[in-house]
């Protein structure tokens, strides 16, 4: 693949999805992309903040600054292929992350924020790697879809309502309370 032609593929991506999800709103789409490239940016900034801490011989903040490099640069790699454009396979693993379910980016994305924040307690590594995790619920809320439209929750909420399967009354939702026999009513 010459250099114009991945340039051309890189430039085309951001506006297109591999996977049609029209149930995502647009607005969650970019603020997830762009939260990755702020928070996977600030991630390795911090990270190397947080590799200093082995001058005052803070052996677990070096290895936690170390793997929130990598959570920055994988991160990175993932929202962002464009500033890995000269490696090869950083375009092949976007692509195949973003042909993946949003659950799945959602739940990597804060399992991996979560690992350098444990071994590294700080300002440096709650806010680099907060990011990242802002940019996983961001993908979690894009895996729940859509809220559903007034009348469809109107629907739902009525006594009588039906069932998904059309003609099977749902039980309403205070048949299945009792009243607590400790509590004194007037009669």
């Amino acid at each position: 693949m010459s250099f114009s032609e991945r340039l051309a593929g890189l430039m085309a991506r951001p506006g297109q999805d591999n996977v049609p999800r029209d149930d995502v709103p647009w607005h969650l789409k970019y603020a997830g992309r762009a939260a990755g490239i702020v928070g996977g940016f600030f991630a390795v900034l911090f990270g190397l903040y947080n590799c200093l801490g082995i001058l005052l011989g803070d052996v677990g903040c070096l290895v936690g600054g170390i793997l929130q490099v990598l959570v920055g640069f994988a991160v990175l790699a993932i929202e962002a292929p464009c500033c890995f454009i000269f490696i090869d396979y950083v375009q092949q693993l976007a692509e195949w992350a973003d042909q993946r379910p949003y659950w799945n980016r959602a739940a990597f994305y804060c399992v991996i924020a979560l690992v350098p924040v444990f071994m590294c307690l700080g300002l440096g590594s709650l806010f680099g790697c907060g990011l990242v995790f802002l940019t996983g619920m961001l993908y979690g809320m894009m895996a729940l879809g859509k809220k559903g439209s007034r009348e469809d929750m109107a629907a739902m909420a009525s006594p009588n309502a039906m069932s998904p399967v059309q003609g099977v009354p749902s039980t309403d939702q205070h048949s299945t309370l009792m009243e607590d026999p400790d509590v004194w009513r007037p009669t």
